[in-house]
């Protein structure tokens, strides 16, 4: 999951920044030979390979042939340094539970490009349907976008004993509609653009797909899950934030916070909560999410989602309606100051 690969990216990064000096100044020169590399489809270098990439190709065991990533968007500066340090073909791909996994997978070859989830696998058939709503239409030029939605004998015929689901998400003609918005450029590649479930509207008329913004805040080196709220009578956007307490309590420490071991203290400190809502809203901004998608406020939980404590799906999505329940006062709190 790109969790992980976050991880990884966040933890080199902060060595090399700590490093400083003539070690960082040699990897940015490194990475950027391989970068000019990469766009014109070589993953290896003679020389930079084994003078600055061997120590973190060692990380993984120095063997790794190919990597993959899948269930959430990997963001283009991670998936770049990947494909840079490991010097391996680094594919993401689509797919969901019902379609039996995969419905697209980036090719080995195709190493210049990042920022889309490959071409659709050879037992799917793929379409995208108009979501006008959402100004999405599979006539826009230059590339057409909408609804991703599959057949084919991968996909699922139906959930258990829940007829109402079933024809909810499956029409007469056997295409499953994902929800998921997607555009296809000009060599068949899919890019993942937005989210046409779970979407709601605030008080400016404007849709919200709190999903798609989930996925970016979520880049965050502060953050390990999130939840997006918006009320249709308010033009503004709050979350729900449980922080990534491996990044979070080395840095209190270092800072000589007296609570850097106490999780449950940590997130009722206001400076570690505004710096977390700044991070997220700087992340947004570099995505170039709208300026009303943006948080006005956060609450900052010790506790994470769960299956356990019913805030997640036993295939870990968000359960919005319990999430609202279960943090319903601290919504009411951020309106309140937020009015």
């Amino acid at each position: 999951m790109p969790r992980l690969w976050n991880r990884l990216y966040d933890k080199v990064m902060a060595a090399i920044n700590t490093a400083g000096g003539i070690k960082k100044s040699l990897f940015e020169t490194a990475f950027e030979a391989k970068v000019e590399g990469l766009k014109e489809g070589y993953l290896t270098h003679a020389v930079w390979d084994t003078l600055v990439f061997g120590a973190i190709k060692a990380r993984l065991g120095g063997r790794v042939r190919l990597m993959v990533s899948g269930a959430a968007p990997l963001s283009e500066a991670v998936h770049t340094f990947l494909r840079v340090c490991f010097g391996v073909p680094v594919l993401e791909g689509y797919g969901q539970t019902e379609s039996s996994a995969a419905l697209t997978a980036q090719a080995p070859w195709d190493v210049g490009m990042v920022g889309h989830v490959g071409f659709p696998i050879t037992s799917i058939e793929l379409k995208l349907v108009d979501v006008p709503q959402m100004d999405y239409l599979h006539t826009d030029k230059p590339n057409p976008r909408g609804e991703i939605c599959y057949r084919g004998p991968s996909g699922c015929k139906g959930y258990y004993n829940n007829k109402e689901k079933t024809d909810e998400l499956i029409d007469k003609e056997g295409w499953y509609h994902t929800g998921d918005v997607g555009v296809v450029d000009e060599l068949g590649r899919f890019k993942i653009v937005d989210r046409s479930k779970n979407i709601f509207k605030i008080s400016l008329g404007e849709y919200i797909a709190p999903e798609k913004l989930e996925n970016i805040f979520v880049q965050s080196k502060w953050v390990a899950q999130n939840w997006v709220y918006g009320d249709s009578l308010k033009s503004r956007l709050v979350g729900v934030v449980v922080p990534d307490f491996e990044v979070l309590q080395p840095w209190a420490k270092d800072k000589g916070h007296k609570d850097h071991d106490k999780p449950a203290e940590l997130v009722k400190d206001p400076a570690i909560v505004k710096m977390i809502l700044d991070d997220m809203n700087e992340i947004g901004k570099n995505q170039k999410i709208r300026s009303f998608e943006s948080l006005a406020a956060i609450a900052v939980t010790s506790e994470a989602f769960s299956v356990l404590n019913d805030l997640l799906t036993p295939t870990f999505k968000i359960k919005r309606p319990q999430c609202k329940k279960a943090f319903q006062p601290q919504l009411d709190a951020m309106y309140k100051d937020i009015d």
